[in-house]
């Protein structure tokens, strides 16, 4: 090695040169595939077309402009805007337990008796 850095480095670095030419355009470069790939990419191969994805037929024009909304939203906004719903989940339980016991209370969650 002492002799090819004393020379420059030219015989040491034309050394590691490959003349080799890679055509990538020939598929028996690599012949092995991945097994399932091919079906993948075949199934996955649909054409663009304009109509809407099933799940987004059924919504109505409020529901996608709430999607925009909440798209738009900041990080910080959305995690308000998710601890608002939480609040008022916590809300709604509260009031329901005090509408269940008013109704222990009054009796009118008893089964009539036969």
């Amino acid at each position: 090695m002492t002799n090819y850095i004393k020379n420059g480095g030219d015989d040491f670095e034309s050394s590691l040169l490959s003349f080799e030419n890679l055509d990538r355009a020939s598929p028996d470069l690599w012949p092995e595939q991945m097994p399932g790939v091919a079906e993948f990419a075949a199934c996955c191969k649909n054409p663009i077309t304009n109509s809407p994805p099933k799940w987004m037929a059924e919504l109505e024009i409020e529901d996608i402009e709430m999607l925009k909304e909440l798209g738009s939203l900041t990080t910080a906004n959305l995690m308000e805007k998710v601890k608002g719903l939480q609040n008022l989940a916590y809300q709604l339980g509260l009031e329901e337990s005090r509408e269940m016991t008013r109704g222990k209370f009054l009796n009118i969650l008893e089964r009539p008796k036969k």
